[in-house]
């Protein structure tokens, strides 16, 4: 049986910046389609970004998602009747997908602040390559090196 065939998604850039991919971030921000809401807790995490480290918040950001994201992870594999964790490298549109999830998940974990704050304080500190998210992209780099021996189960592509 065929799969479905996948549409290439179109995404809307951001009304400030104009920045697709922080149109997306927003869209992964937003709750119940509060999309409002959703781009004042981010453009509030920019400026609060903006006056703690003095930075255009845009390279803040950049490089928060570049450091975020995952180079391989490890997707279950069923050979012979053993499922194995089969360590492969994650295309580029789902890297975005997974460092946006993990330093939203991250700020929304952190306690007793403003969500705009928490999200402020999660980009700067995976900007400088630590906090939550960037823990979370290290244990999937180490899943997917300790099971480096089944990656000869890997599907090619």
């Amino acid at each position: 049986m065929r799969k479905k065939r996948v549409y290439k998604k179109y995404h809307i850039p951001d009304m400030k910046y104009g920045r697709v991919d922080l149109g997306r971030f927003i869209n992964y921000v937003m709750r119940d389609g509060k999309r409002s809401t959703a781009e004042r807790i981010v453009y509030d995490a920019f400026d609060a970004i903006h006056k703690v480290t003095k930075q255009e918040p845009t390279k803040v950001f950049e490089k928060a998602f570049e450091n975020a994201s995952p180079v391989l992870e490890v997707t279950s594999r069923r050979v012979g009747g053993a499922n194995y964790q089969v360590p492969q490298e994650v295309r580029p549109d789902r890297r975005f997908v997974l460092a946006a999830r993990w330093i939203i998940g991250a700020a929304r974990s952190r306690k007793g602040k403003p969500m705009a704050e928490k999200l402020a304080e999660e980009l700067v500190a995976a900007s400088k390559n630590e906090g939550a998210s960037i823990k979370k992209k290290q244990d999937t780099h180490r899943m997917a090196e300790a099971n480096r021996a089944f990656a000869h189960f890997a599907r090619s592509r």
